[in-house]
């Protein structure tokens, strides 16, 4: 990447679907109705052989205040102080208005580089509003079409020199160090692939609207870099974020607040629900945020089951602690409703924090790298035929309708999560809490709590191969050596 590039504007100008031409995915939320983008969004961007980080902001609005549209304009702001290019986008079918000259002016003052771009170009019917762009004193408007990918040859053109700069700026700023590698670290095998900067746990936070999922992120990272507030629903997008979380390497997902099915009535909503379950689906441990007033309740175990199915590592975080006053004896009955509600993660981490204060962090992040490894362990087959043997001993399988079910050997046939093979006879007829006993089992012995187990019955036959095969007799034998038959 050698320059970051953010696109602004006022709302609805068609910044979001340039970021997603751009980036080449439907990664930002689309939508006719303005206001739809809150928080900033980066992605790795390529345009002909230019790759570089492009920044989604919000539509910039005429209000400084502590509202929630004066929180958008400083994280919109922010942006454009952090980025080397800013992509200024008009609509040219609306013509300049007066809030994209008050925006031309602080782009002015704020940015070295600034391309202006006139979208939504395509036809005569924006000729006048391209026109009028001259006026914003930013130089030649590029006519754009982010919907059907025009004009960005002429984009190309425009930032090809600038990142040929950039890009000597940086070699000759960087220092020349010699890097000496340890030859120790080629011979030591993991038993499971461990977070790398090129490949780092992915981590999402889901839980209810207004649980302090941003918050909480916030938190780690360290600094403001999500929109927050008192008003329920504020993220819409799944937000990626990569940080260092106290040398663990982390992708982060902060997800839009999940309400009940039925009362998610607007398409925009709907649209971030989804967004945020995609990310559930692609990350490899899911953090469930409670609210210490409210937890456990019917959306939160919804949530949390959802993790459990996809097969996610699963950790609940009850937030908010600082203002509970009776911490133990709610511990206490938190505790007792999780392994009365929430069956299926038997033993996963339960870790109260507070993300105002900061409270809780460091047992959150060592139970995210406990899960995970968990999530990745792998048992081998001798232990695992050890240990059915013990559990056959303990408690035998049924014998439904007088058939006797044989169970011969076990084998892991996969992680993340941990997945394992029965050979048996008859795994039809295995009652299902036969097979609650024996993941209970695994749990417990193996030292796997809170991670889905998957076990699979297979049909092992103990028919005799050679029982359907005729006999040979004299004459066969005769026949298959060529000697005529008696007569």
């Amino acid at each position: 990447m050698t320059f970051t590039l953010a696109i602004v504007g006022r709302p609805n100008v068609g910044k979001s679907t340039l970021f997603n031409r751009l980036v080449g995915k439907r990664l930002a939320l689309v939508d006719d109705q303005p206001g739809v983008t809150r928080d900033l969004r980066e992605g790795a961007a390529r345009l002909g052989d230019l790759r570089f980080t492009v920044i989604d902001t919000a539509g910039l609005e005429d209000a400084t205040d502590e509202s929630l549209q004066g929180r958008m304009r400083k994280l919109t702001e922010r942006a454009v102080d952090m980025a080397d290019i800013c992509l200024f986008l008009i609509d040219a079918r609306a013509g300049v208005t007066p809030l994209d000259e008050a925006l031309a002016e602080i782009l002015r003052k704020r940015s070295a580089h600034v391309i202006l771009a006139a979208n939504k170009a395509e036809g005569a019917a924006a000729d006048a509003g391209v026109n009028e762009a001259y006026a914003l004193g930013l130089g030649e408007p590029i006519r754009l079409s982010a919907e059907h990918g025009e004009g960005l040859n002429d984009l190309y053109a425009q930032l090809m020199p600038l990142s040929d700069a950039f890009e000597e700026r940086a070699k000759s700023e960087a220092p020349e160090t010699d890097v000496a590698l340890d030859e120790n670290d080629e011979d030591e095998e993991d038993t499971y692939r461990r977070p790398t900067k090129a490949r780092p746990l992915q981590v999402a936070v889901v839980g209810r609207p207004n649980a302090g999922k941003s918050t909480l992120i916030n938190k780690i990272l360290g600094e403001d870099r999500l929109l927050t507030g008192p008003e329920p629903g504020i993220t819409r997008d799944a937000i990626s974020l990569a940080l260092d979380w106290d040398g663990l390497p982390v992708r982060i997902f902060d997800t839009a607040g999940m309400r009940k099915k039925a009362r998610v009535q607007e398409k925009l909503e709907k649209l971030s629900v989804s967004d945020g379950l995609r990310a559930v689906k692609f990350a490899e441990v899911v953090i469930v945020l409670l609210d210490a007033e409210i937890p456990f309740e019917q959306q939160d175990l919804r949530i949390a089951d959802l993790a459990e199915r996809e097969g996610r590592a699963v950790i609940v975080a009850v937030n908010k602690w600082d203002v509970e006053p009776e911490k133990q004896e709610k511990l206490r009955h938190l505790r007792e409703s999780f392994e009365r509600l929430l069956p299926q993660l038997r033993g996963a981490p339960l870790v109260t924090v507070s993300a105002k204060t900061g409270k809780g962090l460091d047992r959150l992040r060592a139970a995210v790298e406990k899960a995970y490894e968990v999530w990745n362990r792998r048992v081998t087959t001798a232990q695992l035929n050890r240990w059915l043997t013990g559990m056959l001993e303990q408690h035998p399988p049924p014998a439904p309708g007088g058939k006797r079910i044989k169970m011969r050997y076990m084998t892991q046939a996969k992680t993340r999560p941990p997945g394992f093979v029965v050979m048996c006879s008859h795994p039809d007829k295995l009652p299902d809490s036969y097979s609650r006993y024996l993941v209970n089992g695994l749990r417990t012995d193996f030292d796997m709590p809170g991670t889905p187990i998957r076990l699979y019955m297979r049909s092992q036959s103990d028919k005799n191969p050679y029982k359907a095969k005729k006999k040979a007799g004299p004459s066969s034998l005769r026949k298959h050596l060529g000697k005529p038959p008696k007569p």
